[in-house]
């Protein structure tokens, strides 16, 4: 086709454009950046190219040493399969007691068996404690029963390791057949050797194996596969003239790997230069390993002709692009070079000189695309005006949805402009309305009044335009009401309203109720898509109007929350809080204020923050000297603390108020607070570090003293002591030390504790051991007055000694110290769910209930009588808790009616729960 080429040539400004748009530069020719494009893109490719085939290549080379690697995997897994169920089968033989007896006609009956059920085993026997042969099945003429196999390497093995043995590959002198053997220790009763049960694998029956995998090779693709023991012989080989034969010499790098447990792949050459591939794969069980051999060249092959294929590949696709781009160049660029110029004067004012549209109508009247092209440009100018009439609408429309929350303002005149471009003499928005559940008129333009107020659609009706655009979220149109069967149920709302046709259009929201904007025309009207989409477009307009309202009514909702959220968090601090406006009328109080008061939250406002404040002073430990505090501190205007305690309560309760002065966002002052702080816990941490100074003090003077005075009285120089005197001090002095050391060792143990340093260094310990260790070197001592029930089969303990025979000392010092002189003391012991459970329980006095939930605490001690009577830090039960913790057991006071019980736990390690 000639025509682009035989346009009269023009001249003017347009034909000055078109020469400069032909000078031969890159930035201004698109087929020079056509042309450097396709360079750009055809190095890559050649680039690509030669990487891909690179990849491609090493990933079929990959995918074939895979799949020989899979194959002996496979072989090795059925071969280890084989061996374990052989290597289990002696198993449970060595544990026959006809077999441990060495007894013929249990063996006779029992081996038969195991030779019917296994087939790949042909020999089953027996050696005694001293390697000759008792029996074997099947007997046969070449009976070797009464000969000495003690030299065979297997039966050395079993006899020194007593577990489960497999040979290497041997031609067995029973059968004449190369076999393998799985052996099994027979052990007595009290664990001693007493020979050997044996079973030994028919290596033929692996090799017909292997030679049915190679059978489905190619014929013409070399391969081999064979399976290898210990000592590098071949035990399994489709060829049978090989079995036996070492290939240790022939691939020693293949065979030394596989058997050290490694497995992969490797390319090695043969001593006649061809290359090969060997897969190796371990097999675990039996120590033998499997390799997979075949040509490399045959194995390769797919890789090789695949790089030829995408050399010629590429080679096609350059020259085709080539002759691509000419064609490009000569049928597509140069005509849109005149196109170029005529778009440049698409959009100029109506009336403007267009000489370009005689090149327009030259290529308009080509057949192909360009020509469709060109039609399309003259019917873009036709339409262009239009598209600009409506964008200024959608901008003035859009302005009105940003400029304001008003929606029934923005809906109006979104309607008002959907009626003009459209040309619809009414409109509306129908919504749903969530009180009735019905669709309703929100918003309307031209309708009458009697039908805003009868419009009420079910959402589930099937064949109301509006439900039926919400559903499918597409518009839907009715061309004529009288002829359109689906509106026949709604055919005399559209008679008394007087429209024929009518467009209904979807609202996409997510926040706002489901509505649809509907256009209604006196006449049957068929809807186009330019209407179509304008009325979408006013539809998106009053959805983000209808979005901004619900918004903004959610956005109230959340702050709300925000508030609620706010105040349960406030209404949860332990710490009290309270809010008072300038004439001290309480706005705000939490919970912990009206618990402490003894206040419903529901009337805390009703009173003045200094008449709560009075009724906490109330239950001070000294009311008065709380409520002068109190006064003092409400009549500051500086912020001020003061500290008191509440008496009247179940427990003591130590509070700081605190006040402050609350200010707006300028620091004006616009009310007053008071915050409560519970420092109950802070009062009983300084009461455990005065206790700790004060026990301690007390018992290290104790024994200091003693020491002392022994030591003063022995070494005075005007008295001279006897041997048996100086005996006696010295054990005083001893005993005293001792105590010492304990308190110290005590505190040490309390500090690891709660530093969480405690190390155990766990042994096997007898608990019975640990008792009596801890009933020597109790004090004071129990005496004849323990009685322990420990039962003969408890398991020995994997403990730290030290300190559970500490834990087991601590609980008999309280209870020959608490429960008096004269009461009996038990310790008991069973097993429990994988635990060693062990009780210390008297029938003395037993513990105040008030006082069983401290008496782990440190520093507590009982009731201030027994106080006078014993002596100690209060460090035991707490010392014992954390030794028994740290064992990974418990420790727990248990109900009696009568005395006390201490009970703690141990697990039993290596002991599982059935």
């Amino acid at each position: 086709m000639t025509l682009p080429y035989n346009v009269p040539r023009m001249h003017g400004p347009a034909d000055s454009r078109r020469r400069k748009l032909r000078l031969p530069s890159l930035h201004r020719d698109l087929g020079l950046q056509l042309l450097a494009v396709y360079l750009l893109f055809v190095i890559p490719v050649f680039a690509a190219g030669i990487a891909f085939d690179a990849y491609s290549s090493g990933r079929l080379r990959s995918d074939a040493e895979a799949s020989d690697l899979a194959l002996a995997r496979a072989i090795a897994l059925e071969t280890d399969a084989r061996v374990r169920d052989a290597v289990e089968a002696v198993r449970q033989l060595a544990t026959d007691d006809g077999v441990r007896s060495s007894d013929p006609q249990t063996m006779q009956a029992l081996f038969a068996d195991m030779a019917l059920a296994r087939p790949d085993i042909n020999l089953i026997y027996r050696l005694g404690p001293d390697g000759v042969m008792q029996f074997h099945h099947p007997v046969g003429p070449g009976s070797t029963v009464g000969d000495d196999f003690s030299f065979r390497p297997y039966f050395q093995q079993a006899r020194a390791t007593l577990g489960p043995v497999v040979s290497d590959g041997r031609i067995s002198p029973t059968t004449g057949e190369p076999v393998a053997t799985t052996v099994m220790p027979v052990l007595g009763e009290a664990g001693e050797f007493q020979g050997v049960v044996a079973t030994n694998i028919a290596l033929q029956s692996l090799s017909e194996t292997l030679a049915a995998i190679a059978a489905e090779r190619s014929p013409s693709e070399s391969f081999r596969v064979s399976i290898i023991d210990s000592a590098g012989q071949v035990i399994a080989e489709p060829d049978p003239a090989r079995l036996l034969a070492a290939r240790g010499d022939e691939l020693p790098v293949v065979v030394a790997r596989v058997l050290a447990g490694e497995e992969g792949t490797r390319v090695g050459r043969a001593p006649a230069g061809e290359e090969w591939l060997h897969a190796y794969v371990p097999i675990p069980s039996a120590g033998w390993g499997v390799i997979v051999e075949r040509s490399a060249a045959a194995a390769f092959a797919s890789a090789r002709a695949f790089h030829a294929g995408l050399l010629a590949a590429i080679g096609i696709f350059v020259a085709g692009g080539l002759l691509f781009w000419i064609t490009l160049s000569r049928r597509v660029i140069q005509p849109l070079e005149r196109l170029a110029a005529f778009s440049l004067s698409v959009g100029r004012p109506p009336g403007t000189p267009r000489p370009e549209r005689e090149v327009l109508e030259l290529l308009a009247a080509r057949p192909d695309q360009l020509g469709n092209l060109a039609r399309n440009l003259e019917r873009m100018e036709r339409t262009i005006e239009d598209r600009l009439l409506e964008l200024s609408t959608l901008l003035d429309t859009s302005q009105a949805v940003v400029s304001t929350l008003d929606s029934a303002v923005v809906l109006d005149r979104i309607l008002e402009q959907t009626s003009r471009l459209i040309g619809a003499e009414t409109c509306a928005i129908v919504a749903l309305d969530r009180s009735s559940n019905t669709f309703r008129v929100r918003a309307s333009r031209g309708l009458s009044q009697s039908f805003i107020e009868q419009v009420r659609i079910d959402p589930l009706a099937p064949n109301s335009p509006s439900m039926r655009a919400i559903r499918t979220g597409e518009p839907i149109q009715v061309s004529d009401t009288e002829g359109d069967a689906s509106y026949a149920a709604f055919r005399e709302r559209s008679r008394a309203e007087g429209y024929r046709a009518l467009l209904a259009v979807p609202l996409v929201t997510q926040h706002a109720p489901p509505a649809t904007l509907v256009a209604y025309h006196r006449e049957p009207h068929a809807f186009t898509e330019r209407e179509v989409r304008l009325v979408w477009n006013f539809a998106n307009h009053a959805a983000m109007a209808i979005e901004n309202a619900a918004l903004f009514a959610r956005s109230d909702e959340q702050l709300q929350e925000q508030t609620r959220r706010l105040e349960a968090l406030v209404q949860s601090l332990n710490d009290g809080l309270i809010l008072e406006d300038l004439s001290g009328r309480v706005l705000y109080a939490n919970r912990r204020v009206c618990d402490l008061a003894g206040i419903a939250p529901d009337g805390v406002t009703a009173h003045h923050g200094a008449e709560i404040l009075a009724r906490l002073a109330a239950m001070a430990d000294d009311p008065q000297a709380a409520l002068e505090g109190l006064e003092t501190a409400l009549r500051s205007a500086a912020p001020q603390t003061m500290a008191f305690t509440l008496a009247q309560t179940p427990r003591p309760i130590s509070l700081r108020l605190s006040t402050f002065a609350v200010t707006d966002s300028e620091g004006e002052i616009i009310g007053r607070g008071e915050i409560l702080q519970d420092l109950t816990r802070e009062a009983e941490l300084d009461r455990m570090k005065t206790s700790l100074v004060a026990t301690v003090s007390h018992e290290l003077r104790t024994p200091l003293a003693a020491i002392k005075g022994y030591a003063s009285t022995l070494l005075a120089p005007d008295v001279s002591w006897g041997p048996e005197a100086q005996l006696e001090f010295l054990q005083v002095i001893s005993q005293e030390t001792d105590r010492l050391s304990n308190l110290v060792d005590d505190l040490l143990d309390l500090s690891r504790i709660e530093g969480g340093s405690l190390n155990v260094v766990r042994q096997e310990w007898s608990l019975a051991e640990l008792v009596e260790s801890a009933q020597a070197n109790a004090y004071p001592s129990v005496g004849d007055r323990l009685r322990i029930d420990i039962p003969p089969d408890m398991p020995t303990l994997q403990v730290d000694g030290r300190r559970i025979e500490s834990v087991l000392r601590n609980l008999l010092e309280n209870a020959a110290q608490y429960a008096g002189d004269r009461a009996d003391v038990r310790l008991t012991a069973v097993r429990q769910d994988g635990l060693v459970v062990i009780r210390v329980e008297d029938d003395g006095p037993g513990i105040p209930e008030g006082e069983a939930g401290r008496v782990f605490e440190p520093f507590i001690r009982l009731d201030d009588a027994r106080q006078t009577r014993t002596s100690g830090a209060g460090l035991g039960l707490t010392i014992c808790r954390g030794f028994v913790q740290a064992h990974g057991g418990r420790i727990w006071l248990e109900r009696r009616e009568r005395g006390a019980c201490i009970a703690f736990s141990i697990p039993v390690v290596g002991e599982v729960d059935a």
